[in-house]
């Protein structure tokens, strides 16, 4: 059966973020998501309207590649470059808010869990909704990746 590594992550993120925008009722943008900065290294708001659902099937298929990962680590993964005026460019963490309330959401719909001391993982539910969406990209004609 085709995984997660068999297709190109972009296609693979935006099929999952529209499969959880119309098929999971417990994920669903804050109502700030739509004036927040996702993390102190930009400059304003993001311009898609379901930024939140691409964020979360991200984190999802960061969840399957990596393995357990904490917040401060996906902080890392979700950072970038800072640049003030005068000053030369730093490395900054993304919001860690935004992903533990992601988190947090993609825990109540049974796709994330937490283990302690390690951060959180995939569950069973999650692992095979992601491989399910694999299969049907590939089963479409998408491109295998690394082809």
């Amino acid at each position: 059966m085709p995984t997660v590594y068999d297709v190109e992550p972009n296609r693979l993120v935006e099929r999952v973020s529209r499969y959880l925008m119309e098929n999971v009722p417990e994920v669903s943008p804050p109502p700030w998501a739509s004036y927040v900065k996702t993390g102190v290294h930009k400059e304003r708001p993001p311009d898609r309207e379901d930024w939140w659902y691409v964020r979360c099937a991200s984190l999802l298929r960061k969840l399957y590649v990596h393995g357990p990962l904490g917040v401060s680590r996906l902080r890392r993964e979700y950072g970038g470059r800072k640049k003030g005026k005068m000053r030369r460019e730093h490395a900054k963490p993304g919001s860690g808010n935004i992903l533990r309330k992601a988190l947090q959401q993609l825990e109540r719909a049974g796709l994330v869990k937490t283990v302690q001391g390690r951060g959180r993982v995939l569950t069973e539910k999650g692992q095979s909704l992601l491989d399910e969406i694999a299969a049907q990209i590939l089963r479409e004609g998408g491109r295998q990746a690394g082809l």
